[in-house]
């Protein structure tokens, strides 16, 4: 089960398949809620926002193994896709069989204060922009949820293209990173802020007993794999470090030279997921 990241990045042409023999998987992916082909987009739909949340998502793929008669499987999730699929994996245990997340996040305030706040020490002049029209002492994820959901559309767009502007700039150091928006289509743009803030504003709907590091120690049993950049500024090692401290019989595994998800990350998830490949 392939959960992709955002929240509200989609599938995009499912390249993910690529990285696995359909000979010997059952290769499964959903376009999360209100993103991809999942319809209506969260933009098209901002009246019904409020149920588009981490509970529901974990429904849908819930539903989605029981209409698809799957007994269980491995969860594979990419960044927020990783959060998810740890969300999953503690509310549906015995639905699980091993977990292999890359550039891994668990959805907790603290790394959320990061990516939007603490690493614009790292990029001042972008984070400057960014924040220009937060008020002093608003919390600038909640600012630009609030920003996201305005009825006036020139607003939505500004606050979109600036949002995009800050995804550009906190993954360049990535080795491979490369100028440019993280979104061209501006529907798009504006649809994927508009999830990722709304998630964001909300601890990822996993704060205080529901928070995933809290919960680790429940992971116990389940073979885990945890592939992580040293370069990525966006979600540091301590997180994936933290997890694998806290979730027995879990592996880390830090790519020195790359930053948030790499070819070298996706090379060793391939190998990771293959050795816990059973033949058909």
């Amino acid at each position: 089960m392939y959960l992709h990241g955002g929240p509200g990045s989609g599938l995009g042409n499912g390249g993910y398949r690529r990285r696995f023999d359909p000979g010997k998987y059952l290769i499964v992916g959903l376009d999360q809620r209100g993103c991809g082909k999942s319809t209506p987009w969260a933009i098209d739909d901002l009246e019904h926002l409020d149920a588009n949340n981490t509970r529901s998502l974990l429904a849908d793929i819930e539903a989605l193994r029981a209409h698809l008669r799957v007994e269980a499987w491995l969860l594979h999730g990419v960044s927020w896709g990783s959060t998810l699929a740890l969300a999953y994996a503690l509310a549906h245990r015995d639905r699980v069989t091993e977990i292999v997340l890359t550039a891994v996040t668990t959805g907790g305030r603290a790394e959320i204060d990061w990516i939007t706040e603490g690493v614009g020490a790292i990029f001042p002049e972008v984070w400057a922009e960014l924040t220009a029209e937060v008020p002093r002492g608003e919390r600038v994820i909640e600012h630009y949820a609030a920003m996201m959901r305005q009825s006036d559309t020139a607003v939505r767009a500004a606050a979109a293209d600036r949002w995009d502007k800050w995804e550009s700039t906190h993954v360049s150091l990535d080795p491979a990173w490369r100028p440019g928006p993280s979104h061209e289509d501006p529907r798009t743009r504006e649809n994927f802020a508009t999830l990722v803030t709304h998630y964001w504003a909300n601890d990822c709907f996993l704060s205080g007993e529901d928070a995933i590091l809290a919960r680790a120690t429940a992971l116990a049993g389940i073979p885990g794999v945890l592939i992580h950049g040293r370069y990525d500024v966006s979600g540091p090692a301590i997180t994936p470090w933290r997890l694998h401290q806290a979730w027995p019989g879990s592996r880390l595994e830090i790519v020195e030279t790359e930053g948030h998800g790499g070819e070298i990350e996706m090379e060793l998830t391939t190998e990771a997921i293959d050795g816990f490949a059973t033949p058909l």
